[in-house]
């Protein structure tokens, strides 16, 4: 048994006075101690330091930064490495309009190995303020009457083409002629036989010829394709395809059949079928397709409101497409697997793509999101075309990928006026359209 408590002894005020003294001197002593210690901290120097890092010679490679990070979260990439800037591919921008403005000309200031060197508009005071806030010299921006004189300008090394559809064919000709390697805008021209025109001159030229392909060089598709190589959820069964958006002003370009080639097909279905064939890594046999316009709707007067179309492959291998002009902003696939399915929303956007999947495991349905870093698209294209200008290497998306899509848009369109499917005729692999594939960073 425990002992029962026993009541103490009250203290004496003697003793209470006593006892509260000594808390009182120790309570001193410790706070002399610890402002003491304060204040051989504050008088320390601080003294700056570089973490530790491994610097490698070759510039190319990334300096490695101290480890701080645990392996249980997302690592961060490596660190940038760009060129010094007399160093970088220096490009002549032509074409001054929503692209160039919001997307292309910021993404040359992110790059590591492209520069902007020229400007070319047929508007003298849009390109006055262009040039000011981007630092571009006044000799180097000219008209599209002075465009030649490109040739004599040794600080451009490409020139990007971002006309519309229906002018690209007459200035990569131009450009192939004054010498420079061309970058140009997708679809690549407004017809099969401007391609193969364009092909020729910079083969003649022996300058190189990239299309604007951004999707092949996006890190959620590329990895998505990846997962499609090593068969990580069997073999691919159905691809479902879509890109809508809504257009509102009949007098824009892309609504002029000269100047667009057509209409939603060419400007944003062609993602549907340049994404699916490049994530496949085959090419389509057959197609059978279906387009409508709204009667009356003076947006659809020249081009085509709407085409949804099929694509056969020699595998057996379904993809069903859609493009529309005329509902809510939708970009997205699905890729249909025997072991489960991926899914990409945003697919086609500059930024913001979703990759997630789902597979069975037993009695449960197991939903993954495949979290990867957002990069600059166009920064990452124009990074890869400067990379194959300084190495001499083919680009991965040259002329030859550009045409193949303009073969294959024409064999819809045929298909959607005589109501039946129709052959592909082209022999080449998927393979032998691309250049090696990218290093990308």
């Amino acid at each position: 048994m425990r002992e029962p408590l026993t009541a103490q002894p009250p203290i004496s005020r003697k003793g209470f006075l006593t006892l509260t003294g000594r808390y009182a001197a120790i309570g001193a002593m410790s706070g002399l101690a610890i402002q003491s210690s304060k204040d051989a901290f504050a008088q320390a120097p601080l003294k700056a330091t570089s973490p530790p890092a491994r610097v490698p010679a070759k510039p190319e490679d990334p300096i490695v930064l101290e480890k701080w990070k645990s392996e249980y979260d997302q690592q961060s990439a490596p660190t940038p490495t760009p060129l010094p800037p007399d160093q970088r591919v220096g490009y002549a921008v032509v074409g001054l309009g929503h692209l160039s403005l919001e997307e292309i000309l910021p993404a040359l200031g992110m790059c590591k190995k492209s520069k902007l060197a020229a400007l070319v508009s047929g508007s003298p005071e849009k390109m006055k303020k262009v040039a000011a806030q981007y630092g571009v010299k006044t000799e180097s921006c000219y008209s599209y009457e002075t465009y030649d004189q490109l040739k004599e300008n040794k600080e451009v090394d490409v020139i990007y083409i971002v006309l519309p559809n229906g002018l690209h064919k007459e200035y990569v000709v131009r450009g192939a002629k004054a010498g420079k390697h061309i970058l140009c805008e997708k679809p690549m021209a407004n017809t099969a036989e401007e391609c193969k025109e364009m092909i020729a001159a910079c083969n003649k030229a022996n300058v190189k010829l990239m299309i604007a392909y951004r999707i092949q060089y996006q890190p959620h598709n590329r990895k998505l394709r990846e997962i499609l190589q090593k068969k990580e959820f069997g073999p691919v069964k159905v691809v479902e395809a879509s890109n809508c958006q809504s257009t509102a002003n009949p007098d824009h370009w892309r609504h002029k059949l000269k100047l667009a080639g057509g209409g939603v097909l060419p400007d944003i279905g062609l993602y549907c079928l340049n994404t699916t064939r490049f994530i496949l890594g085959e090419e389509p046999t057959e197609v059978f397709a279906y387009q409508y316009s709204t009667p009356g709707n003076p947006l659809f007067t020249e081009v085509e409101e709407f085409v949804s179309w099929q694509m056969r492959f020699s595998n057996g291998i379904i993809a069903n497409c859609t493009t529309h002009y005329n509902v809510h902003e939708s970009r997205r696939y699905r890729v249909l697997c025997e072991k489960g399915w991926l899914n990409m929303d945003r697919a086609y956007a500059y930024k913001g793509q979703d990759l997630s999947s789902a597979k069975a495991d037993g009695r449960l349905e197991l939903h993954q999101n495949i979290g990867m870093a957002e990069v600059n698209q166009f920064a990452t294209e124009m990074d890869h075309f400067s990379d194959c200008v300084i190495n001499n290497k083919k680009p991965f998306t040259p002329g030859e990928e550009g045409l193949q899509d303009h073969i294959i848009m024409e064999a819809i369109y045929k298909s959607a006026r005589e109501g039946k499917p129709v052959k592909i005729n082209s022999t080449q692999t998927n393979a032998a359209l691309h250049g090696p594939e990218p290093e990308l960073g």
